[in-house]
């Protein structure tokens, strides 16, 4: 079965074309990074009008790469939350308008489960049940999988997300876009322990990072003017990143060790942060537990993990109807598909 797969949750527009669930035949992402450095980060209209010529051209040289024509697609699957409303609606419009023209069915992929099924591209060995943290810069969530199709999420941030805090305090620190990727290279030459930074105790497996945010913004701003600053900023750096990777592995192991499950796996943008991977890869074999991650390019937004997560929809009779909406958020989202979240 090939199914060709659409993600244009946010910034960057993706096409893919994925055989049986397993293997992925092509992958062609195309991104904005250049139109919203000046910004410091995504608007969210210029983001959508860019994806109304990005899209098409994704899918077709997604086609060409795979070196099939669109006549053998099987079915399409495309991102329909959560995200930017903008972007969603355009790769789901060319989606549905791709599902009428060639006669196959629409599966719809909820984004964050998408992620999740990022681990099975490079990772045979990975079955359900096991506990995947998706962190970006929109969602920082730990999810129970129970089936490829079931999740339950156990644990999340209450207010920000982790990866959002990485992108403010670059735009602070005067990082250039995108931050969270160039903070984690900066993190590199500072020491982790030049501050700590405030974590929050809360609720079982839950996270908080606002204050750890505000605490970082405002200590930016204490130094500033001091002519030290390039100093201050790779310490900043290696110590905010020192803190959340730190707040994150704690939570996760903790839940799994409470669950009793011997398989973890992470995925999201901020899943490629070179020391989140160092230290969940350690903790875990000290632990006895087996740790699982996507390659970086699979970890940020792409239409591969869409394409493998809808092979395991259809496989579950979730195809979608043609007046299929998209959604900024979870809710609300059709029943037959929010239950299975």
């Amino acid at each position: 079965m090939k199914i060709l797969a659409i993600e244009s949750s946010c910034d960057d527009a993706s096409a893919s074309i994925v055989e049986d669930g397993v293997n992925v035949l092509s992958l062609e992402t195309l991104h904005q990074n250049e139109k919203f450095a000046k910004f410091g980060g995504v608007v969210p209209e210029l983001a959508s009008r860019g994806h109304v010529g990005l899209v098409f051209k994704a899918a077709k040289e997604a086609l060409n790469k795979a070196n099939i024509t669109a006549n053998i697609i099987d079915a399409v699957a495309v991102t329909f939350a959560p995200g930017l409303i903008g972007s969603l609606l355009t790769g789901l419009s060319f989606a549905k308008g791709f599902a009428i023209a060639r006669g196959v069915p629409l599966i719809a992929v909820h984004h964050l489960k998408g992620h999740v099924a990022s681990n099975y591209i490079e990772n045979p060995k990975l079955k359900p049940p096991f506990l995947c943290l998706v962190v970006s810069g929109g969602h920082t969530s730990i999810f129970d999988v129970k089936n490829y199709n079931e999740f339950k999420i156990i644990g999340k941030s209450i207010d920000d997300a982790a990866g959002e805090v990485f992108d403010k305090v670059a735009r602070y620190l005067e990082i250039p876009y995108p931050g969270g990727y160039y903070l984690d290279e900066l993190a590199n030459k500072g020491n982790p322990e030049a501050f700590v930074l405030p974590i929050p105790e809360i609720s079982e497996f839950n996270f908080s990072f606002s204050g750890i945010k505000t605490w970082s913004i405002n200590k930016i701003k204490e130094n500033l003017e001091k002519s030290d600053f390039e100093r201050f900023k790779l310490d900043m750096c290696a110590s905010l990143r020192f803190s959340v990777v730190k707040y994150l592995s704690k939570n996760l192991i903790s839940a799994a060790k409470k669950l009793g499950r011997t398989n973890i796996a992470i995925a999201g943008g901020v899943a490629s942060n070179s020391l989140l991977r160092h230290v969940l890869k350690s903790k875990c074999e000290l632990n006895g537990i087996n740790f699982f991650c996507p390659s970086p390019k699979y970890c940020t937004d792409n239409a591969a993990m869409i394409g493998i997560q809808g092979f395991y929809e259809f496989k579950s009779g979730n195809t979608a109807p043609l007046d299929i909406n998209a959604y900024a958020n979870k809710k609300p989202i059709p029943e037959y598909i929010r239950s299975a979240l």
